[in-house]
């Protein structure tokens, strides 16, 4: 099957606001962000020296989860995701600093 470029441009939505939500680290899973359906994209710094356990739409553990954010990392929601975001540390120090584009 030969390969082809789409047809049509793909743009992504632009943004004017940003809303900051910060969540204190937590050995127990904590909602990082609610559902929105007006986001558009989202960005998540670990301000922590203990690993950041992410996941959409469901509990996270540190054996179960879509994203790890190492210490001091940082992560770009991808996909126009509108879900829950739920975060879980494997040691509770520090924060997610999450920024909410809408």
């Amino acid at each position: 099957m030969p390969l082809s470029n789409p047809s049509a441009t793909v743009l992504f939505p632009a943004s004017n606001t940003a809303t900051r939500i910060n969540t204190v680290a937590s050995t127990v899973s904590v909602l990082l962000a609610p559902a929105n359906a007006a986001r558009k994209g989202a960005t998540i710094w670990n301000n922590s020296t203990s690993n950041l356990y992410i996941e959409f739409g469901s509990t996270p553990t540190t054996s179960s989860f879509a994203v790890k954010i190492s210490a001091d990392g940082y992560f770009e929601l991808p996909f126009s995701y509108i879900g829950l975001i739920n975060g879980i540390w494997d040691a509770a120090n520090g924060s997610a600093l999450l920024r909410e584009l809408t």
